[in-house]
């Protein structure tokens, strides 16, 4: 999700940074001819030839291709009107010879009325192997963020990527995010650039092991962008600022694109791994695909009522990579998530600095911890990152806190898949948490199988929080509450046992903003706590059959 440095980290619409970015139309390209409007889904493209038209849809080449020379450039205009498909591919046929293919596009804005969303398109491309869902032919893809880009063999506007400019049918594919209630005017110029190739790109992937202490608990940031998508940090920026922020590992989460996969080698190293990942942002939420195999990409186009998310769930799991729901209740267009948990492996209940749609992460993951261990299922971990685009945005701002084997990239998916782990705001913050009972210690995303009237002591050590509230709760809700002396650091012990509590978990709360603790088990106007310091996974308690 996309931030501007002036905001606090809570995105305004996903990659679509503020609008003046996208050029308006000039008057005289406003109005184009009209043809048939779209009428097909996905797979709906406006068939423009280079230098041609047919009537598949509403489209006008505004210039004819010129002779073939060093740079042959065609125009298409266009007008999509509300309802047109989520995504309109636009055929350009590339002859032999071209060394690189350059695109800029713009589209208009009319003024809407107050409540109402104005224009707003995505861009992206296809090379000749097609467009199908989730083939080859992906080339890359900027979002809102861009106005233009381009691609050689050799090099490529960051979200693209670098390789051959082969001859075929080329789609430029627009992405019309919102459209006004006037329809929106598009013009595209796509421009050959014929010569010789550049030299072959070679990529430098991240090393998957880093210089880790065996077991351990290694803390990172599972949500992060850079110029790859609508980040505005480099990625030499976002590796320096997760060293910073005291960070083991990172995972490298553009939107829709690997292309930043590519450039992470030199910039990893023994204090810090990199892990490639993606954010797949769909019209029905986003979400985080974490362990891609370096160089792949996970398609975005579909929703929920297409029933294709499994398709894509099996292409992370088949590489052992994880699929995580993420800001699951973010208020922007397209943010909320509409898929459902079922397939999810753990799900991002708190990104960025605290706000009420975490809150509202929180209870519903609390809730279905129950159900989960109600049914017998695996419950869902829950992860914190800080989706951190550009400064201020504080990376690390929250992060994860995983007991993994070693710092390596199969080792920290597995503690986070496991639930192994906590969340927290920041390194200054620690914690250790436990239960122990009947001679047995379990600590988090462990189980503890005792007697059930065994009484278990709750445990939980903090420090880097003054004045916090520390909270356990388990499937009856909060159970106990007890404050943190202004240094931060204390003890917090609570006893219980397996035939009252399903699980527990514990929250480490900051004091409201009036400077009070805060009180569970109470309603007002107001939240009843202040924000977010730690918060753990659970440990699981059974009761044993005598």
């Amino acid at each position: 999700m996309p931030a501007t440095p002036e905001q606090p980290q809570r995105p305004e619409q996903p990659q679509h940074p503020e609008q003046p970015q996208h050029p308006e139309l000039p008057e005289t390209d406003r109005h184009p001819a009209r043809r048939n409007v779209l009428r097909s889904g996905l797979a709906t493209g406006l068939a423009t030839a280079l230098g041609s038209t047919t009537a598949a849809a509403v489209a006008t080449p505004a210039a004819a291709a010129a002779p073939r020379s060093t740079d042959r450039t065609l125009t298409l205009t266009g007008h999509l009107p509300t309802g047109s498909p989520d995504f309109v591919h636009l055929p350009v046929e590339v002859p032999d010879g071209v060394r690189e293919i350059a695109v800029s596009y713009a589209y208009d804005k009319p003024p809407v009325p107050a409540g109402t969303p104005g224009n707003s398109c995505d861009i992206g491309v296809f090379d000749e192997r097609g467009t199908d869902l989730g083939g080859p032919g992906f080339r890359g893809w900027s979002g809102g963020f861009r106005t233009e880009f381009r691609i050689a063999r050799d090099s490529a506007t960051p979200g693209y990527l670098p390789g051959p400019v082969g001859a075929g049918t080329w789609h430029v594919v627009l992405g019309p995010y919102q459209v006004a209630p006037q329809g929106l005017d598009y013009r595209v110029d796509v421009t050959l650039r014929f010569g010789e190739p550049g030299p072959e790109f070679t990529p430098s992937y991240p090393a998957e092991r880093a210089r880790g202490r065996g077991r351990a608990w290694y803390r990172g940031d599972c949500h992060l962008h850079t110029v790859h998508s609508d980040g505005r940090r480099l990625p030499e920026e976002v590796a320096a600022g997760a060293r910073a922020a005291g960070l083991d590992f990172i995972v490298s989460t553009d939107h829709n694109t690997s292309s930043s996969h590519a450039v992470w080698g030199p910039l990893a190293g023994p204090d810090l791994l990199i892990v490639p990942g993606e954010e797949i942002t769909t019209r029905n939420g986003h979400w985080l695909a974490l362990g891609l195999p370096a160089g792949e990409f996970v398609d975005w186009r579909y929703r929920s009522r297409d029933d294709v998310l499994p398709r894509f769930v099996r292409q992370v799991h088949r590489s052992g990579g994880l699929v995580v729901p993420a800001h699951p209740y973010c208020p922007y267009v397209a943010c909320q998530w509409k898929f459902g948990y079922e397939q999810a492996d753990a799900v991002e209940v708190w990104n960025g600095p605290w706000t009420y749609d975490d809150e509202s992460a929180v209870d519903t993951w609390d809730a279905r911890l129950a159900v989960a261990l109600r049914d017998g299922r695996s419950w869902l971990p829950a992860m914190g990152n800080s989706d951190a685009h550009s400064a201020p945005q504080v990376i690390g701002l929250p992060h994860n806190v995983v007991l993994a084997e070693d710092l390596t990239r199969d080792a920290v998916l597995d503690g986070l898949r496991a639930g192994r782990s906590w969340l927290a705001e920041s390194a200054a913050v620690h914690l250790d948490f436990t239960v122990t009972g009947d001679g047995r210690r379990a600590g988090i995303g462990e189980e503890l199988a005792v007697p059930a009237d065994a009484p278990l002591d709750v445990r939980l050590a903090v420090s880097g929080v003054p004045g916090g509230t520390v909270r356990f709760l388990t499937d009856e809700g909060q159970m106990h509450q007890e404050s943190l002396p202004a240094g931060g650091a204390g003890t917090v012990v609570w006893r219980t046992t397996a035939s009252l509590a399903a699980y527990v978990r514990a929250e480490v709360r900051h004091p409201r903003a009036d400077g009070s603790p805060g009180r569970g088990n109470t309603m007002g106007e107001d939240l009843p706590w202040g924000p977010m310091a730690a918060l753990t996974n659970p440990i699981v308690l059974r009761a044993e059959d005598r």
